[in-house]
């Protein structure tokens, strides 16, 4: 036993089995390492998920969410909620949606107080809205958005029955709009309608106008440098008067 046991003593001594077993020490603390980063990278975390689509500015709800295991290293790489709690009772973005299956993004969902009021309260009064017909062409491809400035172009037929074109109205701004934008990564929507807001005495002529037969309004998109905040021009009075030239007073 006593011979064992100086062997085994010589051996430790020995210059050459210190460095072997220092290398295999490191060896093996390395590949400890290694394995624990390894399976803390890859284990799968459950996030929430929403199990339907909801739309922008819709509340998300408890029964609207669902919990789904995605690898952990995706998650270092987007700022993806991974409570529900974070969402739950809060709504989804302006601008934005959450796909049937998607993931929540922390620049999708907001409090109640951050979507904007509904348009109606914002306008002044002796002003009132009107729904222009839109599709995905008279929208520029749906990129014409709520807050955007917007001319209003007339086209017409004249007494000779020729072709007139030309400004109605400059810089309104939309209020509303049905369409989702082009960008937006869900299937877009076709519009149907931008909502804006005009005095009275406009839009009086901008319904007699939409039920007049061969009248179109057309609208162009402004930048938002845009200041002149629906000012008349020239061509208004000969659109005015040829809309009042094909409509009737009502007697009070």
């Amino acid at each position: 036993m006593g011979n064992i046991i100086n062997t085994f003593k010589k051996f430790l001594a020995n210059k050459n089995t210190v460095t072997i077993l220092g290398v295999l020490a490191g060896v093996i603390v390395l590949w400890g390492f290694y394995s624990w980063r390894v399976n803390k990278a890859t284990s799968p975390i459950k996030v929430p998920y929403a199990k339907e689509a909801i739309s922008a500015t819709s509340e998300i709800t408890q029964e609207s969410v669902g919990y789904v295991e995605v690898n952990s290293k995706f998650l270092s790489t987007v700022d993806v909620i991974q409570n529900a709690n974070e969402i739950i009772g809060k709504y989804v973005n302006t601008g934005t949606s959450i796909p049937k299956g998607g993931l929540f993004y922390r620049t999708q969902v907001v409090e109640k107080g951050s979507l904007p009021s509904t348009f109606i309260e914002d306008i002044e009064d002796g002003y009132q809205p009107y729904s222009l017909e839109a599709n995905n062409h008279t929208t520029f491809g749906n990129a014409i958005y709520p807050g955007d400035k917007i001319d209003l172009y007339m086209k017409a037929t004249d007494e000779d029955h020729k072709l007139v074109y030309g400004l109605f109205v400059q810089s309104i701004t939309v209020l509303a709009s049905t369409g989702r934008n082009v960008f937006d990564t869900n299937p877009p929507r076709t519009p149907a309608e931008l909502v804006f807001s005009v005095d009275n005495d406009m839009a009086e002529l901008l319904h007699e106008a939409s039920y007049l037969p061969g009248i179109t309004l057309v609208p162009i998109p402004r930048n938002k440098n845009y200041t002149e905040e629906g000012a008349a021009v020239k061509t208004y009075e000969y659109f005015k008067r040829l809309i009042e030239s094909q409509t009737g007073v009502v007697e009070e």
